[in-house]
């Protein structure tokens, strides 16, 4: 079979199960295998609408690939914002709450060559990934995994902290895409109720961790905005702000630790 044949028909069957641009995600396979039956076969996972990252055992984003499985979230295009606002201040001690791949901590720790973190997750096997991706951009010798129910292991202080929580109510769940749905970890996905407890919790606990003028950032989902933005107002943080994507939607909330 000619090559563009092959192509042509694995694009279909992937637009038969629904995969959106489905020319795209094949030149992509293609160029990521070494032999037409690994390709049949990755061709027949995404078929399924296992997600393309997990299908490559990779996610690009930020300025680094990170290694993804299905213990992770996908690192998504929409968390760079959280990047972009955190690098505004510099900081030599970084929590990252609920790290999944690290790809939030290590894109950090990355640009900022004398900084120290630590990666929290519930999860024995998102803090493996965690680990692995830290090895393969040799950043594990300046960062710590704990495995830790938020702060219950952390000790403080940290001058920024960051995190990415579940936030999709669970009435929201079924709406989801079946690569989200399916395939990513529920726990990292929704906290079983309205989209908000993470946000309690942090915000509740997160003053006493952070150093004076320490800053708390975090990722949110477009509807929340102004619910966590009064969250941290509450809880005495100043200068906080709401900062949209680039899609002009509501995705991160920052605030500072006030001096006493």
């Amino acid at each position: 079979m000619s090559e563009d044949r092959l192509l042509r028909e694995a694009a279909a069957e992937l637009a038969r199960a629904g995969v959106p641009d489905p020319q795209r995600e094949v030149r992509i396979l293609w160029r990521a295998v070494a032999d037409q039956e690994t390709f049949h076969a990755k061709i027949a996972e995404r078929a399924q609408r296992k997600p393309l990252s997990q299908v490559l055992g990779y996610r690009d984003f930020y300025k680094h690939r990170f290694i993804v499985t299905a213990d992770v979230l996908d690192p998504r295009p929409d968390t760079e914002t959280l990047i972009e606002v955190a690098l505004q201040h510099a900081a030599m001690r970084v929590l990252d709450l609920g790290t999944g791949s690290g790809c939030i901590l290590l894109s950090l720790l990355d640009e900022w060559a004398d900084a120290q973190g630590v990666g929290t997750d519930i999860s024995p096997a998102a803090l493996d990934v965690a680990g692995r991706n830290a090895a393969a951009l040799g950043l594990d010798r300046r960062v710590t995994l704990l495995q830790s129910d938020w702060f219950a292991a952390v000790t403080g202080p940290f001058d920024l902290i960051v995190s990415n929580p579940p936030y999709i109510a669970l009435e929201e769940m079924d709406a989801l895409q079946p690569e989200v749905r399916l395939f990513e970890p529920q726990g990292a996905l929704t906290d079983g109720a309205d989209g908000l407890s993470a946000y309690r919790r942090i915000i509740g606990d997160a003053g006493d961790y952070l150093s004076p003028d320490g800053r708390l950032i975090l990722e949110i989902g477009p509807t929340q905005g102004d619910a966590v933005r009064a969250m941290m107002a509450d809880a005495g943080f100043g200068a906080v702000q709401v900062i949209p994507d680039l899609d002009g939607r509501d995705r991160v909330v920052s605030g500072q630790k006030p001096r006493n």
